[in-house]
C-alpha cells in the first residue's frame, strides 16, 4: 500500500478520536471531564482490536485495548445501540470510570448492514453511589465502591433508554443531574465518532477500509518490533512496594520478571503479593495498561496506537494476586495507585537493560482527594474528586519536571476558580513544593502543595502513595522526598477517610521525583 495513503488514513482515524474528545469535554457538566479532562476516546475493529486512540489517559486506553475483545464477545450487538459498563471484572477498571460503547454498522451498495467496528469513550464520574463522597472510599469489597454496571444497553436503535439512564445517573445511585449531563455528553461523543467513521468508510468502501486496518496493524507491528529488537536480550527483574492498602496491610510487593528475546517481550508478575483486603487490587487489564504504556514510550513517536503495536508483548499474573484480582475484591485505588507502581516496577527492570534511556522513579501516586457532603436545607449535595501532580523523575539528559501528572494519568488540575465556584471550598495555597526532588547530576522534579479550607462540614477520603517509601533514584541519584497528608497540622496516613468541620484545613504535599546520576 502507498505509505502516504496509509499515513493519511492513520491521521484521519486518530482525528476521529480527537474530535470525540472535544465534543465530550465541551458538552460535559462536571469539572472532572470539562476541566480535568479525565476521559479517553478510541476506535476498535469488529473483533475488539484497537485501531486508534487520542492521547488521553494511558490507564484508560491500555486497559480498554486489553479488555475489549472479551467485551465484544459478551454482547449481542445491534445497529443503533450503545452499551454502558463499569464492572472491573467485565472490562472496566474501577467503578467511577464508566465506559460507553457504540457498535457501528455500515451498508455498502444494497448489501445488508455489516458491523465494521466500535466507537468507545470512558469518563470518570465523581459520584457512582459509593458510601463516601467522591466514590473513592476506603473499601474492602467492590459493592462498597458504588453501583456496579455490567454491559447494559443504554441506547436502543438510536433512542436513549430513560429507565437505564435514570438508574445509573439518578436517585437510585445517589447521583444528581450533573452525572446525567455527563452521560449525555458521552453519548453525544460516540454519535459524532460514528458519524465521522461512517464518512471515512464511505469515502473508501468497506473492503478498502479493512485493507487499511490490516496495513495499519502490520505497520504498527513493524515499528514496534524494530524498537523492541533494539533492546538487549535477557531477563530483567525488579520489585517495588505499595505503602499500604488502607485495610491494615503494609509493604505490598509488586514483582516483575521481563524476558526479551529478539523483540518479543514477556512480562511475568509471579511473586507479586496476593490480593488484599483493601482497595489497591486491580484487574489484569489495568496491569496490562501499565506494561503497554512503558513499552510504547520506547517506540518512535509516530508509532500508531493499534493492536499490532502491542502484539509482541505478553504478560502473566497469577489469578488471585494483586494484579489479577478476583471478585469481589475492592479495586478503587488499583486503577490509580497500583497501576502507577506497576510502571515503576517495569521501568526499574528495564533500567537494568537500557540504563541511559530510563528515568528515575516519578512521584508514584495520583494523590487522590475525594470529598463532599449530603444535601442540607441550605446546601445541595456535592462531590469533588481530583488527582494532584508531583515531581517527575530525572533522566540521563536532564532534570525531572516540577509539579506534573506522570505516567498513567494525563489529566489537568482543577483550576482554583472552577473548584471554588463549584464547591464550598477555598484554596489557601497552590504551589511547587521546593526541594522535594531527589539530588544528583540531574535533579528530580519537585512535587506540589495544595492547601484547602472547608467552608462547610464534609467527609474527605485520601488515597495516596509514596508517603512511606520514597521514589527511587537511578545511577547514584538521590530519592525523592515522600509526600505528606495533614489536617489542621496533624499528620494523616496514606489512605484515610475522615470528617471535617467548617474552617478545617487540609494540606496535601506530593512527593518529588528521584534524581539521576552522581
Amino acid at each position: 500500500m502507498n505509505p502516504i495513503a496509509l499515513g493519511i488514513f492513520v491521521n484521519r482515524i486518530e482525528s476521529i478520536c480527537n474530535e470525540m474528545g472535544a465534543v465530550l469535554r465541551r458538552s460535559s457538566f462536571s469539572p472532572n471531564i470539562k476541566d480535568r479532562m479525565d476521559f479517553s476516546c478510541a476506535v476498535f475493529d469488529p473483533d475488539g482490536g484497537l485501531c486508534a486512540q487520542a492521547a488521553h489517559i494511558p490507564v484508560h486506553l491500555g486497559s480498554m485495548a486489553f479488555a475489549m475483545t472479551d467485551i465484544v464477545q459478551s454482547v449481542d450487538w445491534q445497529s443503533g445501540d450503545m452499551v454502558v459498563l463499569n464492572d472491573p471484572y467485565l472490562g472496566g477498571t474501577h467503578l467511577p470510570d464508566i465506559t460507553v460503547i457504540a457498535p457501528l454498522f455500515v451498508s455498502e451498495d444494497d448489501d445488508e448492514e455489516r458491523l465494521v467496528g466500535f466507537i468507545v469513550n470512558r469518563a470518570h464520574h465523581a459520584n457512582v453511589g459509593a458510601s463516601s463522597p467522591g466514590s473513592m472510599p476506603i473499601s474492602q469489597t467492590l459493592e462498597e465502591e458504588g453501583i456496579v454496571i455490567p454491559p447494559t444497553v443504554l441506547v436502543r436503535n438510536g433512542r436513549v433508554l430513560d429507565n437505564v439512564l435514570n438508574a445509573i445517573s439518578g436517585s437510585e445511585s445517589g447521583v444528581q443531574g450533573q452525572s446525567y449531563g455527563d452521560f449525555s455528553a458521552q453519548i453525544s461523543a460516540n454519535r459524532i465518532g460514528c458519524r465521522r467513521l461512517t464518512e471515512l468508510i464511505s469515502r473508501h468502501g468497506i473492503a478498502h477500509y479493512f485493507q487499511f486496518l490490516t496495513e495499519l496493524n502490520a505497520y504498527g507491528a513493524r515499528l514496534a518490533m524494530a524498537a523492541l529488537s533494539d533492546l538487549p536480550n535477557g531477563q530483567y527483574c525488579f520489585e517495588d512496594y505499595l505503602d499500604d492498602d488502607g485495610g491494615g496491610t503494609f509493604d505490598i510487593k509488586i514483582a516483575a520478571s521481563i524476558s526479551i528475546n529478539d523483540g518479543v517481550v514477556d512480562v511475568d508478575f509471579s511473586g507479586t503479593h496476593p490480593q488484599v483486603m483493601g482497595n489497591v487490587n486491580c484487574p489484569l487489564s489495568v496491569a496490562a495498561a501499565a506494561v503497554y504504556y512503558v513499552f510504547r514510550c520506547l517506540m518512535p513517536s509516530h508509532t500508531p496506537s493499534c493492536a499490532g503495536t502491542f502484539s509482541a508483548i505478553t504478560l502473566h499474573a497469577d489469578k488471585g494476586c494483586l494484579l489479577n484480582a478476583e471478585r469481589p475484591a475492592a479495586v478503587a485505588a488499583g486503577n490509580v495507585e497500583t497501576s502507577t507502581r506497576v510502571v515503576d516496577v517495569i521501568l526499574g527492570a528495564m533500567a537494568k537493560a537500557i540504563p541511559q534511556r530510563i528515568p528515575a522513579a516519578s512521584h508514584g501516586s495520583m494523590n487522590n482527594v475525594a470529598m463532599g457532603a449530603a444535601a442540607t436545607e441550605s446546601q445541595p449535595q456535592w462531590d469533588y474528586y481530583e488527582t494532584i501532580g508531583g515531581g517527575m523523575g530525572a533522566h540521563a539528559k536532564g532534570d525531572g519536571l516540577n509539579a506534573v501528572q506522570t505516567h498513567m494519568t494525563n489529566t489537568l488540575n482543577t483550576p482554583v476558580e472552577s473548584l471554588e465556584s463549584h464547591y464550598p471550598l477555598r484554596v489557601l495555597a497552590y504551589r511547587i513544593r521546593d526541594n522535594s526532588g531527589g539530588t544528583g547530576k540531574h535533579r528530580g522534579g519537585n512535587g506540589l502543595e495544595r492547601n484547602i479550607e472547608f467552608l462547610q462540614p464534609a467527609t474527605v477520603t485520601l488515597l495516596t502513595e509514596r508517603r512511606l517509601r520514597a521514589p527511587w533514584g537511578l545511577a547514584g541519584g538521590g530519592e525523592g522526598v515522600v509526600g505528606e497528608n495533614q489536617c489542621n497540622g496533624q499528620s494523616l496516613p496514606p489512605k484515610v477517610c475522615f470528617d471535617v468541620c467548617r474552617g478545617d484545613q487540609l494540606s496535601i504535599k506530593t512527593p518529588g521525583g528521584g534524581g539521576w546520576g552522581i
